[in-house]
C-alpha cells in the first residue's frame, strides 16, 4: 500500500486520543496508521502545551510550500522582464527567451525556454494570462495548425518559379535578395507594399491606394532605385495579380524577378514573418484608408528594432547597419 500524507481529519482524531491519555500504538489501530507515525506526527508538531491539530496542519502546510521547487518565474526580476517585454514592446515569448540568454549569459536565474512562458500564460501560472491578448496570434487556447489551401494554377503572363532561383539565395550567402507582398486594408480602403531582404530582415513598406499592377510596380521601383546594385539582386514574390508588371520591374531595377509557388508562403518566410509583425500593429480588419506614409514608417521601425531570433536576437537595423559597413570597407580595399 502506498504511503499517503496525514490528513486534516486523522490530525483532529490524534489530538483527542492524545489528550484522553492513548498509546502511540492504541492511537495508531485506531487511526490506522503505523505507531511510528503517529510518534513523529507529535514529536515533530507538538508543543510543550500539547499536540494541536490545527497548529500541526498549518505548520505541514507551510512545510509542503517550501520543499517545492521554485519555477522560474518566481523569481520577480524575470517575471518582470517577461511581463515588459510581451506587453509593452511585443515581443514572442520565443524572442524574450532568446534575448535573455544573449543579454545575461552568466545569470541562470535569468534564462528560460519560450515554451515556459507560453504555459504559464496559458495555465495562468503565476497569473500572466493577461498577456495572451499580446500575443501575435491572441487564442483563448492553443491549437493545432490547420489543412492548407486547394492549389491552383496562377495567372502571371511569363513568371519564373523560385524554382529556377540560385541556391545562393535559399541559403542567404549574400545580400540583396528580396521578397515582396502585399497588404490588404479592410474592405481594400488601402494597401502596403512590404518588401523584405532575406539576409538582413529589414523591412520596407510603401502605402498604395489601389492593388493595380502599373501603382504596385512603381512603388516596387521607388522603393529600391536608390539603393546600390549590391544591394538589389532578386525580388521574390507571391502570386497576385499586383505583381503582373514584374518584366517591367526588372528592366528598371536590373534584378531577376522570381514567384513562390501558388499556397506555399513558406517560400517567403522572411517576408510573411515580417507581415505577421506589422499586422500586429495593424489587426487585420484595420483601415488602411486614412492611414499615413509618417504612421507606417513608424511602425516599420519598430519592427526593423526588434531582435530575432533568426539573427542571433540582433535586429535587422543592426545587421543591416553591419552589411553596409562591410560593403563599405570592400569598396576602399
Amino acid at each position: 500500500m502506498s504511503y499517503t500524507h496525514i490528513t486534516s481529519m486523522e490530525r483532529a482524531k490524534i489530538e483527542l486520543l492524545h489528550k484522553q491519555g492513548w498509546k502511540y500504538d492504541a492511537i495508531g489501530r485506531e487511526v490506522g496508521r503505523h505507531r511510528t507515525t503517529i510518534s513523529r506526527e507529535i514529536q515533530r508538531n507538538g508543543t510543550r502545551a500539547g499536540y494541536k491539530a490545527e497548529r500541526a496542519q498549518r505548520r505541514y502546510a507551510e512545510r509542503r510550500v517550501a520543499c517545492r521547487p521554485q519555477t522560474r518565474l518566481a523569481h520577480e526580476a524575470l517575471r518582470d522582464y517577461v511581463v515588459k517585454k510581451i506587453a509593452e514592446e511585443e515581443w514572442s515569448p520565443e524572442l524574450v527567451a532568446g534575448r535573455l540568454s544573449s543579454q545575461y549569459p552568466h545569470n541562470p536565474r535569468m534564462h528560460l525556454c519560450h515554451e515556459t512562458i507560453y504555459q504559464a500564460i496559458y495555465t495562468n501560472r503565476h497569473n500572466l494570462d493577461f498577456l495572451r491578448v499580446f500575443l501575435t496570434q491572441a487564442r483563448p487556447k492553443r491549437r493545432r495548425r490547420g489543412q492548407g489551401k486547394t492549389r491552383r494554377g496562377p495567372s502571371i503572363p511569363n513568371r519564373v518559379s523560385i524554382k529556377e532561383r540560385p541556391d545562393a539565395v535559399d541559403e542567404r550567402l549574400e545580400i540583396g535578395h528580396w521578397e515582396g507582398d502585399l497588404v490588404v486594408g479592410k474592405n481594400q480602403d488601402g494597401f502596403i507594399l512590404t518588401l523584405v531582404e532575406r539576409t538582413s530582415r529589414i523591412l520596407h513598406a510603401v502605402k498604395t491606394q489601389t492593388k493595380r499592377a502599373p501603382e504596385v510596380c512603381q512603388a516596387v521601383i521607388n522603393t529600391l532605385l536608390d539603393r546600390p546594385i549590391s544591394w538589389v539582386r532578386s525580388i521574390t514574390f507571391d502570386n497576385g495579380t499586383e505583381f503582373s508588371q514584374h518584366e517591367s520591374i526588372s528592366q528598371h531595377l536590373g534584378v531577376s524577378i522570381y514567384f513562390a509557388d501558388p499556397y506555399a508562403a513558406y517560400q517567403r518566410g522572411s517576408n510573411e514573418q515580417v507581415n505577421g509583425l506589422l499586422r500586429r500593429y495593424l489587426p487585420k480588419g484595420s483601415r488602411f484608408k486614412d492611414l499615413t506614409q509618417k504612421q507606417i514608417d513608424r511602425i516599420k521601425e519598430l519592427i526593423n528594432n526588434r531582435p530575432r531570433k533568426c539573427l542571433g536576437y540582433q535586429t535587422p537595423n543592426e545587421v543591416f547597419q553591419q552589411q553596409r559597413e562591410s560593403h563599405v570597407r570592400a569598396l576602399r580595399t
